[in-house]
């Protein structure tokens, strides 16, 4: 199992990607928010630059925020000052678009997006399409020192419900996931995504088909509670991350939130936030996002939100259910912990979880 890092993207912070792969972190995946963080690929560059052996890459970018040519040539970018260890993310922007007001790209769109870059990514030419018209396009200059193309950069497809999920069986060399870190959850990751592949007429090799999932990580003390302030410090952000998710699938389509942990504050949260009005209340939901808790939300940092978003326990616990994980078809586990805490988690998890994993 690999344990890779999301980082919250930020142009000071590239002392931290550097720590990770000190301690045997395989992968840095760079967020995509614009009107929350540094841009990705700048940041990625920057890591490029002071790093030789973690790979670099986005996690995820925003297909909605980026037409299909431009996040071809900024990953081909990347791939040319980190040769072979980069590799490209990409999803429909979550919260990169609703953070906006807007929605995010149907699956319809998805899939045209991604039957654009894919060719791109090989530097190979691919029909796009802008305003109406449809043009054969490709990078005329690839061999002149501005891109790498030689050397493969792998298309990530991020998948959280059963459709786009099929897109990564369908277009993707592999699916980055953010889901309860349970074993039933991969079989059910694996219909998805081989159903997606056998429409297309692809078969997928699971030994070889790459699945990355996010979440954070706090390594306990010994005789340490899982309810205990530091516990909540570590992973709180995290935990309530996945509120600022619920809240905009039901403000957007109306989806009400099945996790029991999050239907048991589900009233007082969205009563915190009718009090924002509505036309600007996408600059409200996201606050803090995955970086810190605001003040008033830290009510709702309830044991059960933290256990059923987060991977918490003693050393021996937590490799246990990787290797269950690991043994379920799950490559990865990137964790996402947040600001003030960073190298403290990354430590933890470098010292007594890794070497276990090796």
């Amino acid at each position: 199992m690999d344990i890779g890092i999301c980082v919250a993207s930020r142009v000071t912070d590239i002392d931290y990607v550097v720590r990770a792969e000190e301690l045997g972190f395989s992968h840095a995946w760079f967020a995509d928010v614009q009107m929350l963080w540094s841009d990705p690929y700048a940041a990625a560059a920057l890591a490029a630059e002071r790093t030789s052996t973690i790979k670099i890459g986005t996690g995820v970018s925003v297909a909605a925020t980026r037409p299909s040519v431009v996040t071809a040539a900024s990953m081909a970018t990347v791939n040319q000052l980190a040769p072979g260890r980069t590799f490209c993310g990409i999803g429909t922007g979550n919260t990169a678009v609703r953070i906006m007001g807007l929605k995010p790209m149907t699956i319809a769109e998805f899939d045209r997006y991604l039957i654009e870059l894919r060719p791109l990514l090989r530097g190979e030419e691919a029909f796009i399409t802008w305003r109406g018209s449809t043009s054969p396009v490709r990078h005329i200059m690839a061999d002149q020192g501005f891109v790498n193309f030689d050397d493969v950069m792998p298309l990530y497809v991020s998948g959280f419900g059963p459709r786009s999920m099929a897109l990564a069986g369908k277009h993707g060399d592999g699916i980055v996931l953010s889901i309860p870190l349970e074993q039933r959850m991969m079989e059910r990751v694996w219909r998805a995504v081989e159903s997606g592949a056998s429409e297309a007429g692809r078969s997928i090799d699971r030994s070889s088909f790459y699945t990355a999932t996010l979440t954070t990580m706090v390594v306990l003390e010994p005789g340490e509670s899982p309810n205990s302030d530091r516990v909540r410090d570590y992973c709180g952000a995290f935990a309530v991350a996945s509120l600022h998710y619920a809240y905009d699938q039901w403000r957007n389509y109306g989806r009400e939130p099945s996790n029991p942990a999050i239907v048991e504050v589900w009233d007082e949260y969205c009563a915190l936030l009718d009090r924002v009005p509505e036309p600007i209340r996408h600059q409200r939901v996201h606050q803090g996002h995955n970086c810190w808790v605001v003040p008033e939300e830290q009510r709702f940092v309830t044991p059960a939100l933290m256990q059923s978003t987060c991977l918490i326990g003693e050393s021996d616990e937590i490799v246990d259910r990787i290797q269950a994980l690991d043994a379920a078809g799950l490559d990865q586990i990137m964790i996402l912990p947040p600001l003030d805490v960073r190298f403290d988690v990354l430590e933890a998890v470098g010292q007594h979880i890794i070497p276990r994993l090796r």
